[in-house]
């Protein structure tokens, strides 16, 4: 079956939040990377916290940050998975409100909310 494949602008792809990104390609990312990442945007530790754990400079965590978001904007670029799952979920939203003004059955209701899942 033929899949069409979503083009991500990189207006959109700057718009969508590392911490996004960071869940979807995340696993991608060197283990160093993924720390820091987690460090920052889970733990919401500042950037000398984990220079301190570290022990390296602020400025390298920040640059080790800003290497890793390039590499996760570089990912949704190329596979556009966050993209892809946004499209998928407004068209869901959209269908699951077509479908309550037509008064549809209690089982395609059901599909629906599951496919909201």
């Amino acid at each position: 079956m033929w899949r069409h494949r979503i083009r991500v602008s990189s207006t959109t792809i700057w718009s969508m939040s590392p911490s996004q990104l960071f869940d979807l390609y995340g696993g991608l990312l060197t283990e160093k990377k993924r720390e820091v990442m987690q460090l920052y945007y889970e733990d919401d530790m500042s950037l000398a916290e984990i220079a301190e754990e570290f022990g390296i400079s602020r400025a390298a965590v920040h640059d080790s940050l800003k290497s890793a978001e390039k590499s996760l904007r570089e990912y949704e670029e190329k596979l556009a998975l966050l993209a892809d799952y946004q499209k998928r979920k407004a068209l869901i939203e959209e269908l699951a409100a077509e479908v309550k003004t037509l008064g549809a059955s209690e089982k395609l209701l059901a599909i629906i909310k599951e496919l909201e899942e």
